[in-house]
């Protein structure tokens, strides 16, 4: 067998946005594969015959991302660039959308319209109307709003204005989309017929998600009305395809409503949370909402499960819809313990989980009492199956060969109790070639969030370094998901015993593993543990080496840098700034980077606007201020997902900056 080389996840097919066609004959996917000479990743359509169980590629332009499935189920819409003038013109900053429509039974693709906005979401109405969700600044309207004799001045004024960035409202930056002052996803009307298109929707009002019902005279909207700065809350609206007009659904002004979906033509079925109990991260539960007068009906009032796949891995990539309803029930993901499941519920609230194998569902796709989902099972990459009466069948095998010959570990579980009634579950991974006799340095990694979870999965990085000869242990201490809103709320305590839980997770690895060596252990982990990763070096001198990754060191500075930093820090650490400084500062491990002995290495984007770069910066000066060794390795063009859909390259660069300063520090050369 093998050793796994640090960019084998280049061999790597990754599936998303599975859906069934509208007679359930056909199925839809996107594969993902890293492209290591364009530094990109090559997208393309597949499809599955249900009826003759036959995988064929649709697309091969490598661009592909997403797409819709057309009323006659032999053809589908999706978005892409293909001619060279049109390539050019977006290299020079136009903004537009080009649809193209291909028949799943042979031939090449034709383009079918083309759109002035960077389209979000697009639903198709009839046979020449359709439906879309896109982006709009009133500064910068599209050019096809402006006169034809005006545009060229426009564009001149524009040019112009590249030099500058105004921001009048927050968040004024978002991760992964850049500046979004004033920026509004707005809805609008397309006919394709008339070559012409209207916004159902104004300049304030900021639009999330929509859907329509079953005789597409109703769609039902989430969205939030503001100025100066955005609300965490929102709101349901209904607008009436006859007549476009438009009326807020709902009225409460505390809750926060996820994917809207018809469950009969005039009943609205979501997930929906007041934040009454646990904030910002406390679990949805499922209401019901009468389409006509709005009134809202609790179906689960003792629902504590989390409704989304909070499963991590770093061989996932691209996107798929949440939720879904088919044949009289909504169907959603839950996370519960390590794994996520597909489970479903009714209008009358029965609810029943679908899947029992551990893992992952990361898309799926439902028509009438047939299922078929893309997951993650043990150590094997995703592939997509069909859930039978007798459990699950593996459909699709793009990755069977890639694994064969390479050297894996098996995950080992192990669980600890840190208080009374508090267990933590965790893992860990032994050095490929492992022996009793001999010792072997450690890395412990800490997941991010804090509200996700590690599971028995199979992760690149862990396994790389298996085969490098390390010890890999990870846990889900208390702030995790899976155990219920309790478990997971840390609100005000970060740090303290999420820290006991992972030192005491720690302490009982290394006793039922002696040939884990106590004085070479590292410590690593990204965004929450990141700020974990701080928050030890500056508490213990027990890690010889760390890896501080997108991190956080002050939550003062958190606070009115971050994209989510006016309203997650207020929620998660119970103050701001300018009332409870004090407080901000005793949970940042800025406070004791005068503490810190262990030599760190800091990983971080230019364009991370999650956890931004001066997080990073503050600690890496502090460390260096006092004398510690330390280094810090910057990424441009990067975000706060680097090490999940980052550019190939980049990522690789990122495991080996990783791993050459583990090496450095825990092993003896």
């Amino acid at each position: 067998m093998e050793r796994i080389p640090v960019n084998d996840f280049a061999n790597y097919h990754f599936l998303s946005g599975l859906a069934a066609s509208p007679d359930g004959d056909h199925l839809c996917f996107v594969t993902h594969k890293a492209n290591l000479d364009d530094n990109n990743y090559a997208s393309n359509l597949w499809v599955y015959s249900v009826k003759t169980q036959r995988l064929l590629q649709l697309t091969s332009f490598n661009q592909e991302k997403g797409f819709i499935w057309l009323d006659d189920s032999e053809h589908i819409l999706f978005s892409s660039i293909r001619d060279e003038k049109d390539k050019k013109h977006q290299m020079d900053g136009a903004e537009f959308t080009v649809f193209y429509r291909i028949n799943i039974l042979g031939g090449e693709a034709q383009e079918a319209f083309r759109i002035p906005f960077i389209v979000n979401q697009i639903k198709q109405l009839d046979h020449k109307r359709f439906l879309f969700l896109a982006t709009y600044n009133r500064d910068t309207p599209p050019l096809e709003y402006i006169p034809k004799e005006d545009r060229e001045e426009e564009c001149k004024r524009r040019k112009e204005n590249e030099d500058y960035q105004v921001l009048e409202e927050i968040p004024y930056w978002s991760n992964g989309e850049g500046f979004v002052s004033r920026n509004r996803s707005r809805l609008y009307l397309m006919d394709i017929g008339a070559g012409q298109w209207e916004s159902l929707t104004d300049g304030q009002l900021h639009i999330e998600d929509m859907d329509l019902n079953s005789d597409r005279s109703k769609v039902v909207l989430t969205g939030k009305r503001f100025c100066g700065r955005q609300p965490v809350t929102n709101a349901l609206y209904l607008l009436s395809i006859s007549d476009c007009s438009l009326h807020q659904l709902t009225s409460a002004e505390n809750f926060v409503y996820e994917d809207p979906r018809f469950i009969t033509d005039t009943k609205i079925i979501c997930r929906a949370n007041d934040m009454e109990r646990y904030g910002l991260n406390e679990n949805s539960r499922f209401y019901l909402v009468d389409g006509d007068g709005g009134q809202q009906q609790l179906l689960t009032p003792d629902f504590q499960i989390s409704t989304w796949n909070s499963v991590g891995s770093d061989c996932k990539y691209g996107n798929s819809e949440s939720v879904k309803v088919a044949g009289g029930h909504l169907y959603y993901v839950t996370t519960e313990g390590a794994s996520s499941y597909l489970s479903r519920i009714n209008i009358d609230g029965h609810r029943e989980q679908l899947t029992t194998a551990g893992g992952t569902v990361d898309s799926y796709a439902v028509y009438q009492d047939k299922v078929w989902l893309i997951g993650l099972r043990g150590l094997a990459l995703q592939e997509l199956y069909s859930l039978e009466r007798d459990g699950e069948k593996q459909v699709s095998h793009f990755n069977d060969q890639v694994l064969s010959n390479r050297s894996l570990a098996p995950l080992e579980p192990i669980s600890c109790q840190t208080e009374t009634g508090v267990t933590i579950d965790g893992w860990v991974i032994k050095p490929i070639g492992w022996e009793a006799s001999r010792s072997y340095p450690a890395i412990l990694t800490i997941h991010g969030g804090p509200k996700t979870v590690y599971g028995a999965v199979f992760y690149h990085e862990m396994q790389y370094w298996a085969n490098q000869g390390y010890f890999v242990f990870f846990c889900n201490p208390r702030g995790s998901d899976g155990k219920g809103n309790t478990y997971a709320d840390i609100r005000g305590k970060y740090g303290t015993i999420d820290y006991q839980d992972i030192m005491t997770f720690t302490d009982t690895v290394l006793e039922h593993y002696p040939s884990m060596n106590q004085d070479k252990l590292g410590v690593t982990g990204g965004s929450y543990g990141g700020y974990m990763t701080n928050w030890i070096i500056g508490h213990t001198q027990r890690f010889k080496a760390a890896v501080s990754q997108r991190s956080i060191s002050n939550w003062v500075s958190m606070a009115c840098t971050a994209d989510i930093g006016y309203f997650f820090v207020e929620d998660q650490m119970a103050g701001m700034p300018w009332s409870d400084q004090e407080a901000l500062w005793d949970y940042s491990p800025l406070k004791y980077a005068d503490q810190v002995q262990t030599p760190t290495l800091f990983i971080h984007s230019e364009e991370d606007y999650r956890c931004w770069l001066v997080e990073g910066l503050q600690m890496f000066t502090a460390l260096k201020y006092h004398g510690v060794e330390s280094r810090l390795c910057m990424f441009r063009g990067e975000n706060h997902e680097l090490s999940r859909s980052g550019k190939p390259k980049h990522r690789i660069r990122r495991l080996e900056e990783i791993t050459s300063w583990f090496n450095r520090y825990l092993k003896d050369n």
